[in-house]
């Protein structure tokens, strides 16, 4: 199965599992291969802030709603993971799949709601 194949293929089943769209993109230049899902740009609007005298460390963290250009809500998170048989919520940035036949397949199955036929193991260290 061919990039190009998967995306319209993923695009068009998490469209009609959940009754939402969903940004499914290839990526560019040495990561052509890759594919990545996430809410499109209008539902992008969460981001981490660090609250005012509060130490930098990463448990301080909060996020919350409403900028442009931030990442997918907690529930978009929660509902793509649903949606593709994934058993937590995906990372806020979305779910990127690696440029091989056995990703690309496994994520179709997932998205088209079928348990995966084949599931896809690292090819990089």
């Amino acid at each position: 199965m061919d990039r190009d194949e998967a995306i319209t293929r993923i695009r068009t089943a998490l469209k009609a599992r959940t009754g939402r769209p969903w940004s499914v993109t290839g990526d560019r230049g040495t990561a052509w291969g890759w594919i990545r899902i996430d809410a499109p740009p209008a539902r992008r609007t969460w981001r981490h802030f660090l609250p005012e005298g509060q130490p930098d460390r990463p448990e301080n963290y909060r996020e919350r709603d409403g900028y442009s250009g931030g990442h997918m809500s907690p529930y978009d998170r929660v509902r793509l993971a649903e949606a593709l048989g994934l058993p937590e919520a995906v990372h806020c940035q979305g779910v990127s799949i690696p440029a091989s036949t056995d990703y690309r397949v496994e994520y179709v199955d997932r998205a088209e709601g079928r348990e995966p036929s084949v599931i896809a193991t690292p090819y990089w260290d």
